[in-house]
C-alpha cells in the first residue's frame, strides 16, 4: 500500500495569516490617517515625523497586546473545553463514544459503520477524536497567542514604514498626496498578496482593503484640516 504524504491547506496558514494581514493592513492605515492628518493640519515637518513615529510603537506594542490577550482568551477557552471533555470520557466512555456515532450519522455514515469508526478512532486517541469532531479544534486552528502576538507587532511594524519612508523622500509640497497615494497602493498589492495566500479573489481582497483604507485617511485628513484651520 503506498505510503500516504499528509497535504497542506490553506487552512493551516490562517493562524499567522489573519495576524498578518491585519497587522500591515493596520500598520499602513492608522500610521498613514496618522501622518495625512498633521500634514493636512500644516503641522511641521519635525511634528509630522514625531507623530509617524510615535504611531509606529504604540500601535505595534497595542497589536502584539490586543491580539496576545485575543487568542489567549481563545486558548483558555479550548483548554477549559479539552479539560471538560477529558474528564467526560473517564466519567462516561460509552456516551461519549455514542455521541461520537451520533456525529458521524449526522454526517451521512451508516449507523453501524459510525459506531465502528468511533470506537477505533476513540482506541486510538478519544480526546483528539472528539477535540476535533465534536468541539472542532485541531492543530491547523489552534490558537497560538505569542506567535499572533509577535506576528502582528513584527507586521505592523512593516507597514507602518511605509508611509514614514514617503514623508522621508517626498517634496514638501506634495507630501500629503505622496502619503495617502503610496498608502493606497501598499494596501491594494497586500490585500492580493492575502487573497492570493488565502486562495480568495484577488480583486476583491485589494477593492476591500483599499476602500476602508481611503476611509480612514480620508477622514482623518479632514479633520486634521478642519482643525489646523480653526488654530
Amino acid at each position: 500500500m503506498p505510503r500516504h504524504h499528509p497535504e497542506t491547506h490553506r487552512t493551516h496558514r490562517i493562524g499567522w495569516l489573519r495576524a498578518a494581514v491585519l497587522g500591515a493592513n493596520d500598520g499602513i492605515v492608522s500610521t498613514a490617517s496618522l501622518i495625512a492628518g498633521f500634514a493636512a493640519s500644516n503641522a511641521a515637518f519635525n511634528e509630522i515625523i514625531l507623530a509617524g513615529v510615535a504611531g509606529l510603537v504604540a500601535g505595534a506594542m497595542s497589536m502584539a497586546a490586543g491580539e496576545y490577550v485575543s487568542v489567549s482568551s481563545q486558548a483558555d477557552t479550548e483548554q477549559a473545553d479539552l479539560a471538560r471533555e477529558l474528564r467526560e470520557l473517564h466519567e462516561n466512555e460509552p456516551y461519549e463514544k455514542n455521541e461520537l456515532a451520533a456525529i458521524y450519522i449526522q454526517r451521512g455514515l451508516e449507523p453501524g459503520l459510525a459506531e465502528q469508526v468511533a470506537e477505533q478512532l476513540m482506541q486510538h486517541n478519544a480526546l483528539e477524536a472528539h477535540a476535533r469532531d465534536e468541539l472542532g479544534i485541531s492543530s491547523a486552528v489552534a490558537a497560538r497567542p505569542i506567535q499572533a502576538a509577535l506576528t502582528s507587532a513584527a507586521t505592523f511594524a512593516v507597514g507602518a514604514l511605509m508611509p514614514l519612508l514617503v514623508v522621508l523622500i517626498a517634496p514638501a509640497a506634495y507630501l500629503l498626496a505622496s502619503v495617502i497615494t503610496s498608502s493606497l497602493l501598499c494596501l491594494a498589492l497586500l490585500g492580493m498578496l492575502a487573497a492570493y495566500t488565502g486562495g480568495a479573489s484577488r480583486l476583491k481582497g485589494a477593492c476591500r482593503v483599499t476602500f476602508w483604507g481611503a476611509l480612514a485617511m480620508g477622514l482623518t485628513a479632514a479633520v486634521g484640516s478642519v482643525f489646523g484651520t480653526a488654530v
